[in-house]
């Protein structure tokens, strides 16, 4: 659809369906056709001189249809509400206020199609009495027509709103079946009658209520896409599109918004030759992103998941102006070409500083929307906490904010609680010029160790100083040749090598000791044994840093690429079924080995030694500044005394 056919959904109009939208959330009845009721629907017993809320019955003259069925009430604010204890919660609010916008969209785009159809000018002659003989199946298939738009609009939009409140937890509906295209308010009753029915059945909390409303607005979706498929007179709405300029949400044809939505993201990307020095960093970052691509949306799972080497969590820490932020704009850059070449939905989110909010828990759920909306099952997530030694608070810190402890709470639950479950759409990347400041445990939690330390050598340097310089100069590069060094295989090699032993002080005397004891690591017992000499040096190298360490290992058993060609054309790998996807990258993968293992304990001991000893000399240092304030006003007090 080119921009020139997309016309605007005036806001204007779609509130001027909020009150008949509101009518159908609150109450009206409803004879079921085709599906069979899976609760009772209930009313509570009102007292005397207490009012009801107004209900919605539909006004289309000659559009009444008879059933057998005995007509039930369907009260959808109520169903909702009584999932709480007496008060709503924000949860059900969002529910609620997504239902009735996406009916007024619904209800607008409806009139829309009717002005537009000629559909209108027949409904006032139906009003009339007086639709010629020959237009009376016309008028009837622009009807069915209009019902399904209707339906199909209020699902697209339900499902375009209620996506950013959609946690982890799935449920199954099956398929929908009352689905009436006698005319647009029949087919919206049936569509809410059956949702009440799936809410009353299904949802026994916050969590699984948007999990019911979104499932049932996918399978409308597609319910409604099979049925158009065979719908006359549908033209008006499948050769144009409309925007609600509020929403952001594009009304397509009889095509899902949603994946839109998670795609819209604002960022100067950046090339992988573009990100200079951070070998390791760059390395892992372009892996990753061709992991996440590894994700089968059907199976709802990721091979390198299930075999052990994805990074869900990781932490880049390094000086100011390393290249953190290069680095988070090449892997989003990345996936979101991988995610546009296979259509899929990619959606990046970055948690920062102005989320933290004075109201006691509103940071704590704007933390978990955050996780939420990175966790979605149906996108390619990529989340980032930039700063998070701001972001999220040291426990036991009298400095820190409430709001920031609450952030530490919700992290620390999401990365590795009791609950977490690692599908392999996402991973989320902890940044920080300050790791030592940010709590023990929830540092632990970061998987992987990405150790951003810009430019090293003068190939670096001279690479970066090209590449800032851009092209509107004429000096001559001299004896170099561009962007050699960033051949990322090679440097890598060399990086990892370079951990064969350790960098950090504290840890090479830890080494020093035990390889003059035992000799050279070649065991499985050796290697524990200098474990437990680390855990000796550091008692914060617990069992967590072992599973740290055995899952980069893992990740360097599969220290491959996916080739480049698998991205670029996605029925080579991407669109493969999942067991063939799992096959084709256990036939890639390489043996453990000893070497792997400890370049993998010296680079994690090594990023925890820095953190303790630069977390150390900060305490000692606001010690001895606070002992010298002390000293200097004691000697004023004692002279002013004198």
């Amino acid at each position: 659809m080119s921009t020139r056919d997309t016309m605007e959904l005036k806001e204007e109009t779609i509130r001027a369906q909020y009150e008949a939208a509101l009518g159908m959330v609150f109450g009206f009845d409803h004879a079921p056709r085709l599906a069979k009721p899976l609760v009772v629907a209930s009313v509570a017993e009102r007292s005397p001189g207490v009012g009801t809320r107004p209900t919605f019955r539909s006004t289309v003259p000659g559009m009444a249809t008879r059933s057998t069925a005995r007509p039930g009430g369907v009260r959808l604010a109520e169903r909702i509400e009584g999932l709480g204890d007496g008060l709503v919660s924000p949860v059900q609010a969002a529910c609620l206020n997504a239902l009735r916008r996406s009916l007024a969209i619904a209800l607008a785009m409806g009139e829309t199609f009717s002005a537009q159809s000629g559909l209108a000018e027949l409904k006032k002659a139906n009003l009339e009495g007086r639709v010629p003989e020959p237009k009376r199946g016309e008028f009837g298939e622009l009807l069915q027509g209009e019902a399904l738009v209707v339906l199909f609009t209020f699902a697209n939009a339900l499902a375009y709103l209620i996506a950013p409140h959609v946690g982890p937890g799935t449920v199954e509906l099956g398929e929908v079946e009352e689905v009436l295209t006698d005319n647009a308010p029949l087919a919206l009753q049936g569509a809410l009658w059956e949702l009440d029915q799936d809410i009353g059945a299904l949802a026994t909390d916050d969590v699984k209520l948007v999990a019911v409303v979104s499932a049932f607005a996918e399978a409308l979706m597609k319910k409604v896409q099979i049925r158009a498929e065979n719908g006359a007179r549908v033209s008006v709405f499948t050769g144009a599109s409309w925007k609600v300029e509020a929403d952001g949400l594009t009304i397509a044809g009889f095509k899902p918004a949603k994946a839109a939505k998670g795609g819209m993201i604002a960022m100067a990307f950046k090339k992988p030759h573009e990100v200079v020095g951070n070998h390791i960093a760059k390395y892992q970052s372009l892996r990753l992103a061709k992991m996440l691509m590894a994700y089968d949306f059907e199976r709802r799972l990721n091979p390198f998941a299930e075999l052990g080497g994805f990074i869900f969590t990781f932490m880049g820490d390094g000086k100011p102006g390393t290249g953190k932020t290069t680095l988070i704009q090449m892997m989003a850059g990345l996936l979101n070409d991988y995610c546009k070449v296979a259509g899929y939905p990619f959606r990046y989110q970055n948690f920062s500083i102005d989320q933290i909010d004075s109201y006691q828990g509103k940071s704590g759920q704007n933390a978990k929307a955050f996780i939420d909306a990175v966790l979605d099952p149906s996108v390619i997530g990529f989340g980032t906490i930039d700063d998070i030694d701001q972001v999220a608070g040291k426990r036991g810190d009298r400095q820190s904010s409430a709001g920031q402890q609450e952030v530490t709470a919700v992290f620390m639950q999401a990365f590795a609680g009791a609950g977490t479950v690692v599908r392999g759409n996402c991973t989320f990347g902890m940044f920080s010029n300050y790791p030592e400041n940010v709590d023990d445990a929830l540092r632990q939690r970061a998987g992987a160790r990405f150790l951003v330390d810009g430019p090293q050598s003068k190939e670096d340097y001279i690479d970066i100083l090209s590449l800032l310089l851009g092209k509107n100069h004429s000096i001559p590069v001299g004896e170099h040749e561009l962007f050699a060094a960033q051949e990322i295989k090679k440097a890598v090699a060399a990086s990892f090598e370079g951990h064969s032993k350790p960098h950090e002080e504290g840890l090479l005397k830890v080494w020093d000791r035990v390889s003059g004891e035992i000799g050279k690591l070649d065991t499985l017992a050796k290697i524990g044994a200098y474990l437990k000499a680390i855990q000796q040096a550091d008692e914060r190298f617990t069992g967590r840093a072992i599973k740290n360490i055995t899952d980069a290992v893992k990740v360097r058993a599969m220290d491959f690429e996916l080739p480049d060609e698998w991205m670029a054309e996605p029925d080579l790998f991407l669109f493969k079924p999942y067991d063939e996807k799992l096959s084709m990258i256990k036939g890639l993968m390489t043996p453990i080995t000893v070497d792997m293992v400890i370049q993998e304990i010296n680079r994690y001991a090594d990023s925890e030694f820095r953190y303790a000893d630069k977390s150390d000399e900060v305490a000692i240092e606001a010690m001895v500044r606070d002992f010298g304030r002390t000293e200097e006003a004691k000697r004023r007090y004692l002279e002013g005394k004198g």
